[in-house]
């Protein structure tokens, strides 16, 4: 009976070539789902070179704006405004998020991380001009005046959970070998958290905060509560500062031919920023990374 009931040859035949044509199709399916996902990437960027590079000129990039109806101007105090804005939101989000993503990685089973991980998630979904009411109801308000600092909290507060999470994913990843190497050397498990296992997910975390730099970088809603925007050129904390997202969203909804165009300029430059901040980043990251276990490797 159970060489009766035994698949013959032909049949383990069929069985495999079956396997292996729905096997080729579903690849074939996968590759096609990958192409897909990329095409409109690159009919964005397509779209955003094609708008923006015809209005792209040295003018562009040290003119302030002109005024409405005419011809010319430039982003220069966006590109600034912008950069000053990023800058205050890594000082406010990224400390808190790294601490509280290695809090979270080292002592991930407790309530209170359990209590965190939670909030870090409830706010990473939280919509951005939630987050710009917030700052304009905590700074903006009592001190009567928009203002830069208010602008680079919203965002740093955009940035908090985003770094987090992915500081603890990063953390996770380092292999328990190295912390219990670290202790028996006789590290404390603050500086083997700090100076193994911080340093070994270093590129990791890296890449995430530079997620979190582009995150915020195009954010508008938040800075039209907070930063608010201005036509001239000012970089005091204290005071309105023109942001390339807000001259964007200006130019965008503006009547004139000429300012349209020049959006689409702003959003390029604006994608371009991203992109040279994260080049440079990596490097950057990547040379200290590769001397320190260079000279891990010599000793």
């Amino acid at each position: 009976m159970s060489a009766l009931a035994a698949p013959s040859r032909v049949q383990r035949t069929e069985r495999m070539a079956r396997r292996r044509r729905m096997g080729s199709f579903m690849t074939v399916v996968v590759w096609c789902a990958a192409l897909l996902s990329v095409v409109p990437l690159i009919l964005i960027a397509a779209h955003l070179i094609i708008g923006g590079a015809r209005v792209l000129s040295p003018t562009f990039f040290t003119a302030l704006p002109a005024p409405p109806g005419v011809s010319g101007g430039g982003v220069a105090n966006g590109v600034a405004g912008t950069l000053v804005l990023l800058g205050i939101a890594s000082v406010i989000g990224m400390p808190i998020g790294l601490g509280a993503g290695l809090y979270l990685a080292e002592h991930g089973r407790t309530r209170l991380a359990t209590i965190v991980r939670y909030l870090s998630d409830v706010l990473s979904g939280l919509p951005s001009i939630v987050v710009g009411i917030f700052a304009w109801e905590l700074i903006v308000r009592p001190s009567g005046q928009f203002s830069a600092l208010a602008g680079g909290f919203a965002l740093g507060m955009i940035m908090i959970p985003l770094v987090a999470r992915a500081t603890e994913e990063m953390v996770r990843l380092v292999p328990v070998a190295l912390r219990e190497a670290a202790l028996a050397l006789g590290f404390t498990r603050w500086r083997s958290s700090l100076q193994i296992v911080l340093r070994t997910a270093l590129p990791g975390i890296v890449t995430a905060a530079l997620v979190a730099v582009a995150r915020v970088a195009g954010e508008t809603a938040p800075l039209l509560f907070t930063a608010f925007g201005t036509p001239f050129w000012s970089l005091r904390l204290d005071r309105p500062i023109a942001a390339l997202p807000l001259q964007i969203y200006n130019y965008a909804t503006s009547p004139y031919d000429d300012w349209r165009a020049q959006a689409w300029g702003g959003a390029l430059v604006l994608i371009a920023l991203v992109l040279v901040i994260s080049i440079i980043a990596r490097r950057v990251t990547r040379s200290r990374f590769g001397a320190a276990t260079g000279g891990a490797r010599g000793d």
